[in-house]
């Protein structure tokens, strides 16, 4: 018997998306026209992706994580504090960063697991402490800089044989990627979506529901931590350099057909879906429609998303209902002479 791969459910039509968007960019801009401006395009997705990947594992696990915005731009801030152009700190600073993101995630998954209080109004609330913390740190205007080793994962390139200079964030990205993957065909991956469709049916069978969410929370600050080192080598410092990024990974991650509210969906979709609202915003800005409009646009997928999946799942649960065909239909005809 030959083993066959299969997408996920919802892999293909996120991945027929941005197909069509990735043509749409080649027809309208000349930069496209060549592979450079899609890797370009990939370069700036990357930090979106891996945040979307870790939104990913905290809502199939029937969770939300609004506090990744906020912790983009407290790590961007900490770093250029500490580091403040000393590129001999930099060695030390981003394990500290990464530490950082780590704490954060932990501290929402066990307020989440342990207090019950519910992963919306808990990540909210860590949006809030972190933008209040580094207005009160930075006054509004973040001081220091961060060094050339530090901007090197976000803007540097590495030689790699064959395909030549690809970004640093590229392949960090891809490594994040291939690693998710496998972790979601492992068993624990597998019991995070349980988590999210059936939380009492893996408690009965004796799954740690409270350990799996933690690990997802931690996770996703973990990867939104590495997403601050990205945006900080590509954009530089700023106070508002994660603004709005929570939504903006959410948004990815229903675009990739996730469903919210857990138990269903891709990996690879929700990064797919990341790397689709890029393309669409570059194909927008290419068409001249306003930036203003983002907001909106993501507001609008946001809602046919779900929708979407809900008037699918429905569709799905009555071709399941439906009644099949039975044999005596066919033994009840007449047999020929």
């Amino acid at each position: 018997m030959t083993w066959r791969p299969r997408l996920a459910e919802g892999t293909a039509p996120a991945l027929l998306f941005l197909l069509l968007l990735l043509i749409g960019l080649a027809i309208v801009g000349p930069a496209y026209s060549e592979p450079a401006g899609y890797l370009a395009l990939l370069k700036r997705a990357a930090p979106l992706m891996i945040l979307a990947i870790g939104q990913y594992l905290v809502i199939v696990s029937g969770g939300f994580d609004l506090s990744v915005g906020a912790l983009v731009t407290a790590g961007v801030v900490i770093a250029a504090r500490l580091i403040d152009g000393n590129n001999s700190a930099t060695a030390w600073v981003i394990p500290l960063v990464l530490g950082f993101g780590l704490l954060v995630g932990l501290v929402n998954g066990l307020i989440t697991t342990k207090l019950l209080v519910p992963s919306f109004i808990v990540t909210l609330g860590m949006l809030l402490v972190l933008d209040g913390a580094t207005f009160l740190w930075t006054g509004g205007a973040p001081r220091g800089a961060l060094s050339e080793g530090f901007r090197m994962f976000g803007r540097g390139s590495a030689d790699v044989p064959v395909l030549g200079a690809v970004p640093w964030s590229v392949l960090i990205l891809l490594a994040i990627l291939v690693a998710a993957v496998l972790f979601m065909r492992g068993g624990t991956g597998r019991a995070l979506v349980a988590v999210g469709d059936n939380e009492a049916t893996v408690r009965l069978a004796g799954g740690q529901v409270d350990r799996l969410r933690l690990l997802a929370f931690t996770l996703s600050g973990l990867l939104a931590a590495v997403a601050a080192i990205l945006l900080g080598g590509f954009a530089g410092v700023s106070a508002q350099v994660g603004n709005g990024l929570e939504f903006r990974a959410i948004t990815a991650v229903v675009l990739g057909g996730v469903l919210l509210g857990g138990g269903r969906g891709s990996v690879v979709a929700a990064a797919a879906g990341a790397l689709s609202l890029e393309a669409l915003f570059t194909l927008l800005n290419l068409l001249g429609v306003s930036g203003a409009l983002k907001s909106a646009v993501q507001g609008v997928i946001i809602i046919v998303a779900v929708a979407y999946a809900s008037l699918g799942g429905g569709v799905r649960q009555r071709l399941r209902l439906w009644p099949k065909p039975r044999d005596s239909v066919r033994s009840a005809q007449p047999a020929s002479s």
